[in-house]
């Protein structure tokens, strides 16, 4: 329950799902089965997220709909593409330690965006083109694959793209990371639960001794962040990531090759965010 709590409060107020704090705690504490804990993320989420993205809309919360629109086009395909091809090839606890790595390396990068004196952001995505259009798809693609493994990760792999590429608000790429993981949550429900029929009796009592919990506080973290100033925001993420990582790092007390493995993550992810950071776009400033 305490971590329903603060997982439904992180997936209304951050772009990182609950599922990123429900299943490394479920597979890696509680020892349940990570496709138990995947099955739960998504039908948990399925009614956190979905409240806290009709706040969002009820409340006329700034968001970017072109991000929300072509993010979700790749995130559909890439989403049941994973399911029935990826998820059987991957090993649940490699596959965390290079979640959590990855998610670090992202927050080193926009920490060190945000300490620049002048950093331009803006609320929406400028000069859109097609060019963004099939950027947008692809990653969300492979945010999609990414979230047929956890039950999440769509939201946080595109915000990065969105934040440090486009330079996009994080008071408007969060609440829009919501709409979009919360669409994705709902598809990968009903994947599991009437395509492939293998959503358990376990799955189903956790979902419900949780669903009084997560309808609450997934708006209440919605609703926190409008009133939050950007950098608040950012920070929040900053915490939610290291905190992440170290708790990874506690859990699974990864070996000498899984430490090397989360050091090659880490340095290939900086190296991507701030190569997209050094990347102008046509509406940057100059």
């Amino acid at each position: 329950m305490l971590t329903m709590v603060f997982g439904s409060f992180i997936a209304g107020s951050s772009p990182e799902g609950s599922a990123a704090i429900a299943y490394p705690v479920f597979t890696l504490l509680l020892k349940i089965p990570p496709p138990v804990a995947r099955n739960f993320a998504f039908a948990i989420q399925s009614i956190g997220m979905t409240s806290a993205s009709l706040l969002i809309i009820g409340l006329r919360v700034k968001v970017e709909w072109n991000y929300i629109r072509f993010v979700t086009l790749g995130g559909i395909c890439g989403l049941v593409f994973g399911t029935f091809y990826v998820v059987p090839l991957i090993s649940p606890v490699m596959a965390k330690l290079f979640f959590v790595s990855l998610w670090l390396s992202f927050g080193i990068a926009l920490w060190r965006e945000n300490s620049r004196p002048k950093r331009y952001v803006f609320e929406s995505i400028q000069h859109f083109n097609s060019k963004d259009q099939l950027r947008l798809a692809i990653f969300g693609l492979i945010g999609g694959i990414i979230s047929s493994i956890f039950g999440t990760g769509i939201n946080i792999f595109t915000f990065c793209l969105m934040t440090i590429y486009y330079r996009v608000s994080e008071k408007v790429a969060t609440p829009s990371s919501v709409i979009i993981m919360t669409i994705e949550t709902l598809l990968g429900f009903f994947l599991h639960v009437i395509i492939l029929k293998d959503f358990s009796q376990e799955s189903f009592e956790l979902w419900i001794a949780c669903v009084p919990i997560v309808v609450f506080f997934a708006p209440l973290g919605a609703f926190v962040i409008t009133k939050l100033p950007r950098e608040g925001i950012a920070r929040i993420l900053y915490i939610i990531l290291i905190v992440q990582f170290i708790g990874a790092m506690i859990v699974i007390k990864p070996s000498v090759n899984q430490i090397l493995m989360c050091a090659a993550t880490l340095i290939a992810g900086l190296g991507l965010f701030m190569y997209l950071a050094k990347l102008k776009r046509e509406a940057d400033p100059k």
